[in-house]
């Protein structure tokens, strides 16, 4: 799903810290638009207001390096969207609602061209790249993990928390994904409403 993928460049940008992490969020937003293929390693460097040599000497593996990390960054920051927004809301269907706006929200102001930068990254390297596989499936383990503790907290038993929460998260990752495609937010705040009903649902045979 959508992070809050920010361009600007860090404070102390000219230490190796600051090098690094800007490189990572150029990767991040271009591939999160353009995919894992449509991105070049040039492009990158030029984003970041890096040098190649400075690319290169962060990640020896190149393009296929930086993307896990992209993959890695992508993960970090929606599990904490996703982390505050349940942690904000007592009621689960009430969290699944508003997080559905909040991804609606940032589509809406990327002009609908910001999705899931963990989707868009991994998709095109299906079959070549394993190490990329691996780091989107993490994230997705990573959010289903959240989702589930929610649900736990809620009532819900862990075996249904767990089947529950893959369903949670395929559900978004796809209404996502139709929202962006058809330009219109109905499809993610639709799949949110309809998540609550069969939570409120699982919640009330718990």
């Amino acid at each position: 799903m959508q992070t809050r993928t920010r361009q600007q460049g860090d404070p102390g940008s000219g230490d190796r810290p600051g090098t690094r992490e800007r490189i990572v969020r150029a990767a991040s937003a271009l591939m999160q638009r353009q995919g894992y293929d449509g991105t070049g390693i040039k492009q990158i460097s030029q984003e970041a207001a890096a040098t190649l040599g400075s690319v290169y000497h962060f990640f020896p593996g190149g393009k296929q390096e930086l993307a896990v990390a992209a993959v890695h960054r992508g993960d970090e920051e929606f599990s904490a969207i996703l982390r505050e927004i349940l942690d904000g809301h007592d009621d689960p269907a009430e969290a699944l609602a508003a997080l559905t706006r909040v991804l609606a929200e940032g589509l809406r102001e990327s002009d609908w061209a910001d999705g899931c930068p963990v989707t868009a990254t991994a998709l095109g390297t299906a079959g070549r790249f394993p190490d990329i596989q691996r780091a989107a499936a993490d994230a997705f383990t990573r959010w289903q993990e959240l989702v589930v503790a929610k649900l736990r907290a809620s009532g819900i038993p862990e075996t249904e928390a767990a089947e529950l929460a893959v369903t949670v998260i395929s559900a978004l990752e796809g209404a996502e994904l139709a929202a962006q495609v058809s330009r219109d937010e109905r499809p993610l705040l639709l799949a949110g409403r309809h998540l609550g009903l069969l939570l409120a649902a699982c919640r009330g045979g718990a």
